[in-house]
């Protein structure tokens, strides 16, 4: 597709279309002018942001744009701006591992977009994808949680500058309320545990937090994982970003039964080489509170306003009963919490 054919030269009198706004991107970033433009192809798989990718001339790169309304069922809004924070925990994420980081070209203030390096290629797979296709854990647990713990620990670090990231209210629109308070609206019994971790999350700033932390957005090449899409990036609690990683894992086990031993066992290998690197605050403390998020992500992930899509109805009562359990009985380990999920029915 050459999208450089009969464009007006005037991008401010075009449509406002996804390939224009690539063009500009380009354009206003000084990676190339519009005739270079070769080929734009939209990417499928996100609800928060316009994601693709750009054939010039001389490269192939990745684009992404900040949406004010997200791509799900319910009404669900965030502002457009949190495209800077998450261009600067990109940016943080270089500088503290650089192996572990793509290439990034430049955010634009004006068009809420930013340009990265296009990561593709046969050692190049993308987490989630080889999770759901049933391929054995190859240790991809541990070595993203080594990745996380290093990124907790080094925000916590003399000198950081934790300016780009007060993004408590934007945390709030994008994980407390559709995540937390939407479910509690939905499992009254629970609402108030529920809205009472929402505040003490809200309240929390001891880490950079990520807030994405899927295998959806974690790409591998060879065995680096590449962690993407920090939409969500606030300073904020700990706990948040293990429990929301290990919770995508608990569900594929809950999809996935036969092999449940195994992706379970990843979620302990996880724990394990995370908490290595704890040293803002007691480590059992956050262990027990990281336990109670993963009881309430695993709810949320039914109940609320982005439910997983994977899951069918008898797997989705089954961890809507376990998560009911771990939040009114609250486990203080994530062993404890595996040791439950491993009772569960569907597991027999």
């Amino acid at each position: 597709m050459n999208v450089h054919v009969n464009i007006k030269d005037d991008l401010e009198n075009m449509p406002l279309t996804f390939e224009n706004r690539c063009m500009a991107l380009v354009e206003e970033l000084e990676i190339g002018c519009r005739a270079d433009v070769q080929e734009v192809r939209p990417l499928t798989g996100g609800v928060a942001s316009d994601i693709g990718v750009v054939r010039l001339t001389d490269r192939v790169i990745c684009v992404k744009f900040a949406l004010g309304k997200l791509k799900v069922a319910a009404d669900w809004r965030a502002p457009v701006h949190r495209n800077r924070a998450e261009y600067e925990w990109l940016r943080f994420a270089q500088s503290v591992a650089p192996r572990n980081s793509l290439e990034l070209y430049g955010c634009s203030e004006k068009l809420q977009g930013f340009a990265m390096e296009y990561l593709d290629g046969a050692d190049v797979f993308l987490w989630k994808a080889q999770l759901l296709e049933g391929a054995t854990p190859q240790g991809g647990a541990a070595r993203t949680a080594n990745l996380l713990g290093r990124l907790h620990a080094a925000s916590t670090a003399p000198g950081f500058d934790a300016a780009p990231f007060h993004n408590q209210g934007d945390f709030r629109q994008l994980r407390l309320d559709p995540y937390l308070s939407y479910t509690a609206d939905k499992n009254p019994d629970v609402a108030e545990i529920l809205r009472r971790l929402a505040e003490t999350l809200f309240a929390a700033s001891a880490v950079l937090v990520h807030g994405d932390v899927s295998p959806k957005n974690i790409l591998f090449r060879s065995d680096l994982p590449i962690l993407l899409d920090a939409e969500c990036a606030t300073m904020g609690d700990a706990s948040f970003d293990p429990a929301f990683c290990m919770n995508h894992l608990v569900l594929k086990a809950f999809h996935r039964p036969r092999d449940h031993a195994a992706l379970l066992a990843e979620v302990a290998a996880f724990w394990a080489a995370y908490a290595r690197y704890i040293t803002w605050e007691d480590p059992s403390v956050l262990e027990a509170r990281t336990a109670l998020v993963l009881a309430a992500l695993m709810l949320a992930r039914v109940d609320g306003k982005s439910p997983v899509e994977y899951l069918d109805a008898v797997a989705r009562e089954q961890v809507r009963a376990c998560a009911l359990d771990l939040l009114t009985t609250p486990a203080t380990r994530v062993g404890d919490v595996l040791t439950r999920l491993k009772m569960n029915e569907g597991f027999q």
